[in-house]
């Protein structure tokens, strides 16, 4: 049996097939940071799905796109900050109505209670201006964190494997072995 052909190309999301690559769920949780559970929970629920490649049945693969990974990122530092999945929900709903290059000029501010979009350093102050204790999370920052994490990974296009470092000995064993 032979290997499927790998194709080099850059991770960078100004090359024009990045849209097109498609990354296996356990590729998407290392990027995102969260575990496998979290992961098929959301998906099952409608929170963030595979954007690539929806599951199509048992044993089927799912393929999350950079823009999942980005949000699976984003979701995962608002839980970390206390946000409740309802309000998530809406975030990313949000989130999901914006083009790709919107989301890296966006800094979304939260007070655990209520998520907000902020475009301009005038919004935000806006927003501190009623007192409250307010975080927030620059999706751009998120967005090259992402990128950064996926450059060492692998994905895919029409089956062939892309971009990263895949060398490793167990890599190896399994490509020899046609896992």
């Amino acid at each position: 049996m032979s290997l499927p052909k790998r194709i080099e190309i850059p991770l960078m999301t100004s090359t024009p097939d990045f849209e097109l690559i498609g990354y296996r769920g356990a590729t998407a949780c290392s990027a995102a940071g969260i575990s496998y559970r979290q992961l098929d929970y959301w998906a099952r629920t409608g929170l963030v799905e595979p954007s690539i490649r929806p599951a199509g049945g048992s044993g089927s693969t799912r393929l999350y796109g950079f823009r999942d990974i980005l949000v699976l990122k984003i979701v995962k530092r608002l839980l970390d900050a206390g946000v409740s999945l309802q309000n998530i929900r809406t975030a990313v709903n949000h989130l999901r109505d914006r083009g790709v290059t919107e989301l890296e000029r966006i800094t979304l501010m939260s007070d655990g209670a209520s998520i907000y979009e902020c475009a301009s350093p005038d919004e935000i102050i806006d927003l501190l201006a009623g007192g409250q204790g307010v975080f927030g999370i620059a999706v751009g920052k998120v967005w090259h964190e992402v990128e950064g994490s996926l450059s060492m990974l692998s994905g895919e296009i029409d089956g062939h494997t892309v971009g990263g470092e895949s060398n490793d000995e167990l890599s190896l064993r399994r490509k020899r072995k046609g896992a």
